[in-house]
């Protein structure tokens, strides 16, 4: 009997969105509980209100009440979470030690990135702006010790929730690198990802997304019948006999519109209408036949550039990759955890009001359900990663969780396509386009292998925001009825 069958747990959900860190999200949530490790008496290890970042001679404090959507996307590539965690000026030496940390330099960064108003970035929401996030933290499993697995951008980061590494990646990829990558054999992984050690397991797993092109589709191995719509999750897992052991979920990005209609909480886009996302999902699972056998992880891939004021600490490198990776630009050595961001752990059989101050990371995931499955770790960074079955601790499901959450400010949930481009002719290597290309590019090839070369040339021909929307629309057209196809099935 595998170990997730004694926890009675048989659906693990994981709903990872955008580019927050913890304090931005709950700092201010005034948090209290039970220490999910000592059975104590506990506070969330939030802010005080004074602390702060200098910039120009002019100091700025974190500040009760955020913005729902930023004017200015912060920065968050290697070089500019260098400078939020170590100050302006720092260096790190490529192959060496990441150097002293203080969280001095998330307002220079902001303005360097084009903040108009330094104090923006400071600014952290409180429990009213965001009422589904801080009811579920409140109610289930809040994590304040989980960080980002790299101080980089979201693409590597999701890595690592996929297959415990980057496999050296550390930068945000162009599309003509990936295309590069994809004209020989695709992005490798030496141990592969969490999907192929399922399938190799009889694990069913499944991706729901908000989009026809979830950056997890990028990955090797993903089928055309793997990625569903997420309109179809809620209906899907309310059915008695449902099967999906793992299913892993994507909002929807908007990314050819300022991701100003998309769920994904990006920073230029609503945060509410990831709230109304959180809620969705939750509901969809709470009131499923599948509830109680049921874990559900919400996190976030990376802190976006948002201030926070904990030092992240030292970390296990992956180890499957040295630094003559093709990927890594910075040759950075991935001994260096990121920033934190918010994760909330949900399930009938955890306690109610509990806050684990353990250390994890995105492999934290894969390592989880290597406990609960019965599976070998896929590397040296989720081999030591703390995972989440300690927690789930209650022999019968509990019968209090809510039904149903606070609405979020902003209730309706759309997740329909944008048919307008801004800035049509701006690159295409901007924001999260090329991750969305890559999996567009590795599903055009899922759907038609003999034609690799010629997808991979035609992919390098992309330059503008309008070239690869233009892309996406000839892959969808031929996606869509293939995945219908094999939902029939």
């Amino acid at each position: 009997m595998s170990l997730a069958a004694d926890l009675g747990i048989r659906h693990v959900y994981v709903l990872m969105l955008e580019n927050r860190s913890f304090d931005h999200m709950l700092g201010f949530s005034g948090i209290t509980g039970t220490d999910a490790d000592t059975g104590t008496s506990t506070a969330i290890r939030g802010l005080t209100g004074n602390e702060s970042n200098a910039h120009n001679g002019q100091t700025f404090q974190v500040q009760r009440g955020a913005k729902l959507s930023m004017p200015t996307d912060p920065g968050h590539e290697f070089p500019e979470v260098l400078q939020q965690l170590c100050g302006t000026g720092a260096q790190y030496p490529r192959g060496g030690a990441y150097p002293a940390i203080d969280n001095s330099g998330f307002v220079d960064s902001y303005v360097a990135a084009g903040g108009v108003s330094p104090q923006e970035i400071m600014n952290c929401y409180t429990p009213a702006q965001l009422p589904v996030l801080n009811a579920l933290a409140r109610e289930f499993v809040v994590c304040d010790n989980w960080h980002a697995s790299l101080p980089g951008p979201t693409w590597p980061n999701r890595m690592f929730i996929h297959a415990a590494t980057s496999g050296g990646l550390d930068h945000s990829p162009s599309v003509f690198e990936i295309a590069q990558w994809e004209a020989v054999a695709g992005f490798h992984f030496d141990n592969g990802t969490v999907f192929d050690r399922l399938q190799r397991h009889g694990i069913r797993r499944r991706i729901y997304s908000g989009d026809d092109f979830p950056m997890v589709a990028a990955l090797k191995g993903i089928g055309i019948g793997d990625v569903r719509h997420y309109d179809l999750f809620a209906g899907d897992i309310a059915a008695a006999n449902y099967a999906d052991q793992y299913i892993f979920i994507e909002p929807s990005y908007d990314v050819f519109h300022q991701y100003r209609d998309g769920t994904s909480q990006h920073p230029l886009g609503d945060v509410t209408k990831g709230e109304a996302l959180i809620k969705q999902t939750y509901e969809a699972i709470r009131n499923s036949p599948a509830w109680e056998s049921s874990l559900l992880i919400v996190t976030w891939d990376e802190h976006g550039g948002f201030y926070d004021h904990m030092p992240p600490g030292a970390a296990t490198p992956p180890g499957d990759t040295g630094l003559d990776s093709q990927h890594n630009q910075n040759g950075f050595t991935f001994r260096q955890y990121g920033v934190r961001v918010p994760a909330v752990v949900i399930s009938p059989r955890v306690p109610k009001g509990l806050i684990d101050h353990r250390l994890y990371d995105h492999a934290s995931i894969s390592a989880t359900l290597a406990m609960l499955f019965d599976m070998n770790p896929l590397t040296g960074r989720d081999s030591n990663a703390n995972h989440l079955d300690s927690l789930i601790t209650l022999k019968a499901a509990r019968t209090d969780a809510p039904e149903r959450l606070p609405a979020a400010a902003t209730p309706a949930l759309t997740m329909t396509a944008t048919v307008e481009t801004v800035n049509p002719q701006a690159s295409a290597n901007s924001g999260n386009i090329p991750a969305i290309v890559h999996a567009a590019m590795q599903q055009d090839i899922a759907a038609t292998p003999q034609f690799r070369q010629q997808i991979a040339a035609r992919v390098q021909t992309i330059q503008t925001r309008e070239d690869a929307r233009q892309y996406l629309r000839e892959v969808r057209d031929k996606v869509r009825p293939l995945r219908a196809d094999a939902a029939a099935r």
